[in-house]
C-alpha cells in the first residue's frame, strides 16, 4: 500500500521531529496533542527544529522548510486527526494506560487499512497491541533523537503483526530519509536502547554516588571512545522529563537510582529540562551546541 497521509500522535521533542521531517520529505502530516498549550509548544519546537535542519542538511532551505510547514497541520481532535491517515505514528508519554487509551480511540476512528505504529522506547508493542482493535496492523517504528542526522528507524513487529507491514514501513522509512533496521522479534529497548541504556545507567551511577561530575564523566567517555557525546549530553538530548518518566517505571529502584531521580526532579523544577530548553546538565546555544 502507498502512504500519503501520516498522523503523528504526541508533539513532544521526538513527536515534533517525526512530524516535521515527514512533512519535509513530502508527506501530508497531522500533528496531534492534547490541548492548545501543547500545540503552541509544538509549534515552537517546529521552529527550532526547522532552523536546525536548515543549518545541518544540504537540501533544507528556508523555502523548502516553509513548504514543509504548509504540509503540516495541528489539532487537538484525535478522531479527526486519524480519519484520513494511511499511517499513524504514536509518540505519546511512556505510560501504558495513556497509550492504551489513545490507541483505543484511534482504532475506532481510523480507516480499516491504516497502519498503526508506536515509537515507544521502553514498552513492548504486544503489551498494548490489542487496544488498537487491529493488532495485525500494529508494530513499532522507533526513531533516535535528532532524527534528521541520527537517522535510524528501528522496525519491530510483535508476534501478531502481519509481516507485510514491516515491508511497508521499511519503504516509508527510506522515503523520509531514514536508514531502516529490522528486528526479527520484540526486544525491550530495540537494538539502540539495549546498547545505550547501560551507558546512561553507568553515568547516572557514577554521578549519584559522588564518584565524578557529569562534565568529567562525559569528557572521559568522549576522549576515550571517540564518541561525539557522553552519557549526560545524551540525556540532555533525550530530555530530562523523559529520563525521569522512564526511571519511574522501574520497580524497587536502588538508593542511587532514587537519588538520581531526585536530582532530575530538582533540575526540572528549575526549568533545566535539557537541550530543548537550552539548559540541562549542560548549556546549549540556539543551534543545540554546547557552550559550557
Amino acid at each position: 500500500m502507498s502512504i500519503t497521509n501520516v498522523t503523528v500522535l504526541g508533539a513532544g521533542v521526538l513527536g515534533a521531529q517525526i512530524a516535521l521531517v515527514t512533512a519535509f520529505r513530502g508527506f501530508n502530516v497531522v500533528s496531534w496533542d492534547i490541548n492548545e498549550e501543547a500545540l503552541e509548544a509544538a509549534s515552537k519546537r517546529f521552529d527550532t527544529f526547522g532552523a536546525q535542519m536548515i543549518a545541518e542538511l544540504e537540501d533544507a532551505t528556508e523555502e523548502s522548510m516553509a513548504q514543509a510547514r504548509g504540509r503540516l497541520r495541528q489539532t487537538t481532535d484525535v478522531e479527526a486527526a486519524v480519519r484520513e491517515a494511511d499511517l499513524v505514528i504514536e509518540a505519546v508519554p511512556e505510560k501504558l494506560e495513556i497509550k492504551k487509551d489513545v490507541w483505543s480511540r484511534v482504532g475506532k476512528a481510523a480507516p480499516a487499512e491504516t497502519i498503526f505504529a508506536t515509537n515507544t522506547s521502553t514498552l513492548l508493542p504486544s503489551s498494548f497491541a490489542e487496544a488498537t482493535g487491529s493488532p495485525e496492523r500494529f508494530l513499532a517504528l522507533h526513531f533516535a533523537n535528532h532524527i534528521w542526522l541520527q537517522n535510524t528507524a528501528e522496525i519491530m513487529p510483535h508476534a501478531g503483526t502481519d509481516l507485510k507491514y514491516v515491508d511497508v514501513l521499511v519503504e516509508f522509512a527510506k522515503n523520509i530519509g531514514m536508514v531502516p533496521v529490522e528486528l526479527k522479534k520484540e526486544q525491550p529497548g530495540y537494538i539502540l536502547n539495549t546498547l545505550l541504556v547501560p551507558l546512561l545507567n553507568a553515568g547516572k551511577y557514577l554521578y549519584a554516588n559522588d564518584i565524578a561530575e557529569p562534565a568529567d564523566i562525559d569528557l572521559d567517555w568522549r576522549n576515550s571512545s571517540g564518541a561525539p557525546r557522553g552519557p549526560f549530553e545524551i540525556m540532555d538530548v533525550i530530555g530530562l522529563r523523559t529520563m525521569l518518566a522512564v526511571a519511574k517505571l522501574k520497580e524497587n529502584p536502588g538508593d542511587w537510582e532514587r537519588k538520581f531521580m531526585g536530582i532530575l526532579e530538582g533540575m526540572i523544577e528549575e526549568g533545566r529540562i535539557g537541550l530543548e530548553a537550552g539548559r540541562g546538565f549542560f548549556t546549549y546555544d540556539d543551534n543545540g551546541k554546547r557552550v559550557d
